[in-house]
């Protein structure tokens, strides 16, 4: 490239020292001539010009694109995507034409060569970093051509692969990118080792990055058929719980597999492996030791997503505290309280401990009241405003309930309502609804048989003035 670049430029030199005569040969800037700024400002103005030709022609292109059907979205695309690559290039070879005449020429002793050498692996870079950028921008055109193909199919795969291949390809690129641009840099021997390590060690990223991707695919990929913010969202909430912690431990080993094959590429890590098998048993058995809790846990959770003693969303009460299972990772729980506290449970307690789920094979509760009242209470009049008020409240279900006297003592007798309801938070609404309505019925209609304390007060002062009270 330099040989043309410097055979263009004396053929330009020559033409305007033969218009300019002798004068244009007279050194302007140091050892450089008003013919070599003549030609500095001839490309210059040409790669304006062409940038400017340029702009006009993909901005009537684009346009053109726009009007056209909906058919014709990918070639307007298309046209964005190369418009700012193509005056990268352009600018690129515009400026490198210009600066020639203003750098050492090659024949100026070790000076020259060496400059014109760094000038040259900078052309060759940036050209390929303008081609590079290029082929990244063209990876979207690619995916929204084939998001149209597969818009044209009624399978819901597509529609997962195709977002996966262009995020795979927009990693990919870049990195081989990096790795084939490398051999360009003509970097010192000493150089080479570190820089193959590090391009090995960006194609591993890469690779566990496309596989993460994957795991993510098939993850939505296996819950796009269920909701789970349905109401009976129960084979929803075991799909989610499975696809989660298998998901979370598909992640764990990608990772694992993708540190130690980059610690591999070191032969310090590499002997140190060899040391390591050579006394396997006795770190096994410290391992073991030192991490028999993690470990547990792990086993913990592939045997809680496959017998599913809990679920996502689940309705738990656990050391006391009443939540909803948030999030289960693969060492603990997150149980979100009530009164929006978090409680981390380690995963070992929902196999070791007893705990309540309120939502193991239906989130259908049955809610009970308990009330005390006097003995004198009619209870068939307080049937039939229980009747009113739970079959008017719409957090019943319409499935049951029931007024029973549950327990009696020396002084009153407990009476106990009991309503069924769609899932815990409803029952606790209208648990407490039903107390109200219920005590205020009771103060209304029956104030007399409110709890009270009886006493039997034998003849003498005290009885004569509880009788002069009374009549007053």
């Amino acid at each position: 490239m330099d040989t043309y670049a410097y055979g263009i430029v004396n053929v330009l030199r020559g033409w305007l020292e033969g218009l300019g005569g002798p004068g244009m040969r007279a050194e302007a800037l140091g050892s450089v001539t008003w013919a070599d700024l003549g030609v500095v400002a001839f490309f210059v103005v040409l790669t304006l010009l062409l940038n400017a030709l340029l702009a006009v022609v993909l901005r009537r292109q684009t346009r053109r694109a726009v009007e056209q059907p909906a058919a014709e979205d990918l070639r307007r695309q298309s046209f964005q995507v190369v418009r700012k690559p193509i005056y990268l290039l352009l600018w690129i070879f515009g400026l490198y034409l210009a600066g020639t005449p203003l750098l050492p020429k090659p024949g100026q002793g070790d000076d020259g060569h060496v400059v014109a050498g760094m000038v040259a692996k900078l052309l060759d870079v940036a050209v390929f970093a303008a081609f590079l950028w290029l082929f990244f921008r063209f990876t979207h055109v690619l995916e929204a051509w084939l998001k149209t193909l597969s818009g044209k199919t009624s399978s819901k795969i597509d529609d997962l692969v195709v977002p996966l291949l262009g995020k795979s390809l927009r990693i990919i690129v870049p990195v081989l990118g990096i790795i084939f641009a490398l051999p360009l840099l003509d970097l010192p021997e000493k150089y080479t080792d570190i820089l193959g390590k590090g391009s090995s060690i960006l194609l591993i990223v890469a690779v566990a990055l496309i596989l993460s991707q994957v795991v993510r695919m098939g993850e939505k990929a296996v819950l796009a058929g269920y909701d789970i913010n349905a109401a009976d969202n129960l084979r929803a909430r075991k799909a989610y719980t499975q696809v989660h912690v298998i998901s979370k431990t598909l992640y764990f080993v990608i990772t694992l597999f993708a540190l130690a094959s980059i610690l591999m590429l070191f032969k310090e890590v590499q002997r140190f492996g060899t040391s390591i098998l050579a006394s396997a048993g006795v770190v096994g058995i410290i391992f073991g030791f030192a991490a028999q809790k993690t470990i547990a846990n792990l086993f913990a959770g592939f045997q809680l997503a496959m017998t599913q003693p809990i679920r996502l969303d689940d309705v738990v009460i656990v050391e006391g505290e009443w939540g909803r299972i948030e999030e289960i990772t693969l060492t603990y729980v997150v149980v979100h309280i009530w009164d929006d506290r978090r409680l981390v449970v380690p995963l070992g307690h929902f196999i070791e401990r007893p705990f309540q789920n309120w939502t193991r094979s239906s989130a259908e509760l049955l809610g009970s009241v308990f009330v005390w009242v006097d003995y004198s209470l009619p209870l068939d009049p307080v049937r039939a405003a229980l009747k009113e008020i739970i079959e008017t409240d719409p957090l019943w279900d319409k499935r049951f309930w029931n007024l029973q006297v549950t327990e009696a003592s020396e002084r009153t007798m407990q009476i106990r309502v009991l309503a069924t309801s769609a899932d815990s938070s409803k029952s606790w609404d209208l648990r407490c609804r039903i107390r109200e309505k219920l005590i205020a019925y009771l103060q209304q209609q029956h104030p007399q048989c409110l709890p009270k304390l009886r006493a039997d007060v034998g003849p003498g002062p005290l009885r004569e003035a509880v009788k002069e009270a009374a009549r007053a």
